[in-house]
């Protein structure tokens, strides 16, 4: 049998660790309270209002894209990774929050919400035309469904994030800037959890018991 030495020089049998004993596998890094999460996610759109409250569009969009670059660097610093949807919006704050502050033209700040809620939808949509979810790709890890579960899901949400594209539009032509605001802010979130919330019973139907791992006892 090879046989390899530790640190202090004893042998120890191939493939033990050295030092002696077997070792548990590496742990998996502890999932983010709901608590922090929901800071990390909030945090910016309220840097967002209560700046433009203060100081106006302009000082209020250079600290939502400050906020949104520590947002997402929590993330990473707490998950080791980074959610490909708000990646994605932290992309699109950067480049039309910086032609905001450049071009001095706050249109292209309202203009975000619908950009990226219009590039989600065609997202979905796409993937539903060549027959896949991308939801499922998102957050198979998170909960399972039956292929007609993630499909069903995937449309709702498709058809959600081209409602709240349009109703960006509505809003930010038709009222005043800090109208606008508020409606980001205190208007799209609680939107999109009351969604979420009737999604309840899709997920409940469709739902599948996720396969028992090696070892678990019947």
């Amino acid at each position: 049998m090879n046989e390899t030495r530790d640190e202090t020089g004893n042998e120890t049998p191939e493939g033990t660790p050295a030092g002696g004993g077997a070792q548990p596998p590496a742990a998996a890094s502890p999932a983010t309270p709901p608590l922090t999460k929901l800071l990390i996610e909030l945090g910016p759109l309220l840097v967002f209002f209560f700046a433009n409250a203060k100081f106006g569009i302009f000082v209020a969009t250079g600290a939502f894209m400050v906020a949104i670059a520590l947002s997402l660097g929590a993330s990473w610093h707490l998950e080791k990774r980074l959610p490909p949807m708000a990646l994605v919006t932290g992309v699109v704050v950067m480049v039309f929050g910086g032609l905001t502050l450049w071009l001095e033209d706050e249109l292209f700040i309202k203009l975000k919400p619908t950009i990226v809620n219009t590039l989600f939808g065609v997202v979905l949509l796409g993937g539903l035309a060549r027959g896949r979810s991308f939801l499922k790709v998102v957050f198979g890890p998170v909960f399972q469904l039956t292929d007609e579960g993630w499909r069903l899901l995937t449309v709702r949400w498709m058809f959600f994030f081209f409602a709240l594209a349009i109703l960006n539009e509505i809003v930010w032509r038709n009222f005043t800037t800090d109208q606008w605001v508020t409606f980001k802010v205190f208007g799209i979130m609680p939107l999109t959890l009351v969604f979420t919330m009737f999604q309840m019973p899709l997920l409940q139907k469709h739902g599948i018991e996720p396969d028992p791992k090696p070892g678990d006892s019947a």
